[in-house]
């Protein structure tokens, strides 16, 4: 897993290269912090923390980021699990998805880690899927990326390397082939000078497996997954998946795992249903025929082929929703709630389902009590602040979004739905504040300083008000500079 951020180092590397020769229109987001000179000392807490704040900007600039907050939702849950049983304890990490088929993840700085959706589609249990992420904090925690940096024929310059992960999920999921064609040349040459040691990779795998098996997860299947991407690596004899491109796994590598696992004792862990649910989105968003899915489904139900019943009958209700049967999709969640009345994804399913049937208030209302009991679930104050904003509760809304911000201040989503529910409301000062750090959060510098300059020109702006936006507009400005 290491050998993603190489192939994310060699890209960043290779992008300040050619990045003269493409138009700068839409370019991406090099304005970043200033962090000094790296050489003979690791950065400091305070840098990598802006340098992976300049990391996700570029990566959202993409548009590779899946725009799905119950999926995102439980990849950070199960992230957050597994980093409180790391030595970064009490640590922010921000887990997020890759919006492609591919079998991949990674790891970028300031524990910034993602997961590509076609990874969490192939994963057989949850423990698999905490495997991947297990090594890949490890990564993290051991420093390894950062040492990979100090170490790079002496080139000192995390902040021109910081082009970084956009640049390669780009060239990955080919949003500009202009690009992805002119850098990987050049990226290949550099690859050899920056691959990270084989005892990084052992020590990741080490400390990945104690982090599973510390967080009650199967230490087993960090091996049994490697296994299985050992039998494909020898299936493909041409054009190898993506994982197996930058996670090279060999027989010596699935040999340590198993040995550093048997340490422990034989566990049977039983998978969250919200890993199967997840799976059952990232399913439903590459069927092309959602009611024949759905009749097959069905067929699997009343046969007993299913892995998780709740997860199947889910799937079918997405299917049938999809296939425009909502009275169909209706009565399954009515059935599923019950039987998991905390679940966000049946809960923000069910007030969807109801919305379309005419029925928002009595959405809303779901919502709202659900909200109660999970103010910190960010799905659910997404669905409740779009749905409030739909029916004209622009207050409520913004009210519910302001109180969740301090949670959730670099999430996009939340301050474009911010800047809506403000406007509608007459807020047109906090309107163009929220729409302002949107564009920013995405990488749009010169958006975000327009609409900070909008900002201003606001009529009756107070002299507080006036002097804060404009000191970010100086912040901005320099960045885009």
């Amino acid at each position: 897993m290491a050998r993603t951020c190489n192939t994310l180092l060699s890209a960043l590397l290779t992008v300040s290269l050619v990045l003269a020769s493409f138009p700068p229109a839409r370019a991406l987001d090099t304005r970043l912090p200033d962090l000094g000179n790296s050489a003979g000392n690791l950065m400091t807490p305070k840098a990598e923390q802006a340098l992976g704040q300049a990391f996700m900007r570029n990566v959202r600039q993409t548009r590779a980021v899946l725009d799905d907050p119950l999926i995102g939702d439980y990849i950070q849950q199960l992230g957050d699990r597994l980093v409180e049983h790391s030595d970064a304890a009490g640590t922010p990490f921000h887990f997020f998805v890759i919006d492609n088929h591919e079998v991949n993840a990674f790891a970028g700085p300031g524990g910034y880690i993602g997961v590509y959706t076609g990874l969490i589609a192939i994963t057989q249990t949850e423990s698999e899927l905490a495997a991947v992420l297990a090594h890949e904090i490890a990564h993290v925690t051991q420093q390894h990326l950062l040492r990979a940096w100090e170490t790079a024929s002496n080139m000192a310059l995390p902040s021109a390397a910081i082009l970084l992960a956009a640049i390669a999920i780009g060239v990955a999921t080919g949003s500009d082939a202009g690009l992805a064609t002119a850098t990987w040349g050049l990226g290949a040459q550099i690859q050899e000078q920056i691959n990270f040691t084989r005892a990084n990779e052992q020590e990741a795998d080490r400390i990945g497996i104690d982090i599973l098996a510390d967080s009650g997860f199967d230490p087993n299947a960090m091996p049994a997954f490697f296994s299985r991407m050992g039998k494909a690596n020898r299936a493909y004899a041409t054009k190898l998946p993506e994982f197996l491109m930058t996670h090279p796994v060999t027989t010596s590598r699935t040999a340590d795992a198993q040995g550093r696992a048997a340490r422990y004792p034989a566990r049977q862990v039983r998978d969250n249903l919200r890993f199967e649910l997840a799976r059952a989105r990232i399913t439903l968003r590459h069927i092309e025929h959602p009611l024949a899915h759905a009749a097959h489904l069905a067929s699997q139900l009343q046969d007993g082929r299913y892995r998780n019943r709740l997860a199947t009958e889910y799937e079918r209700a997405l299917s049938l929703l999809k296939g425009g049967r909502i009275a169909e999709a209706d009565s399954i969640l009515a059935h599923l709630l019950p039987a998991s009345p905390d679940t966000m994804d049946f809960i923000v399913t069910k007030a969807r389902v109801e919305q379309r049937q005419g029925k928002a208030e009595t959405a809303l209302r779901r919502l709202s009590q659900a909200l109660l009991t999970h103010p910190a679930s960010r799905s659910l104050v997404l669905s409740h602040a779009e749905l409030a904003t739909a029916l004209g509760h622009y207050r409520e809304a913004a009210d519910q979004l302001r109180d969740h911000l301090g949670m959730a201040a670099d999430e996009p989503r939340i301050h474009a739905l911010l800047a809506r529910a403000s406007g509608e409301a007459g807020d047109t000062l906090a309107a163009h504040r929220h729409q302002a750090e949107y564009h920013y959060l995405n990488g749009e510098i010169e958006e975000a300083i327009l609409q900070l300059e909008l900002a201003l020109k606001t009529p009756d702006i107070s002299f507080y008000d006036s002097s804060r936006i404009d000191a970010r507009l100086r912040e901005l400005r320099e960045k885009w500079e």
